[in-house]
């Protein structure tokens, strides 16, 4: 598996609250970009799997949704969480 537990605590602890904070929206941002990252580095060597495909293009969508859902209710959190994880819309 690509994301441990101890990974897991890691990004949590990083970008939520602490590393039990696991429902906040900036820690699962960040997991989704960690996997989306992952994703991404197997289809470049995969290009026919077409699953894995389909779950980034989900991944990524979830993570938009989120994205949408922070800007609309903290707009300062949602421009931390942008800045910090490099993701632009």
């Amino acid at each position: 598996m690509y994301i441990t537990q101890e990974n897991k605590k890691e990004i949590f602890k990083e970008h939520g609250k602490s590393e039990f904070d696991t429902g906040s929206s900036e820690g699962q941002i960040a997991l989704f970009t960690a996997r989306v990252k992952h994703l991404t580095e197997h289809l470049k060597i995969n290009k026919k799997d077409l699953f894995t495909q389909r779950s980034l293009v989900r991944l990524v969508s979830k993570r938009r949704r989120l994205l949408d859902y922070l800007k609309h209710t903290d707009i300062e959190r949602y421009r931390a969480i942008i800045k910090k994880l490099g993701i632009r819309k």
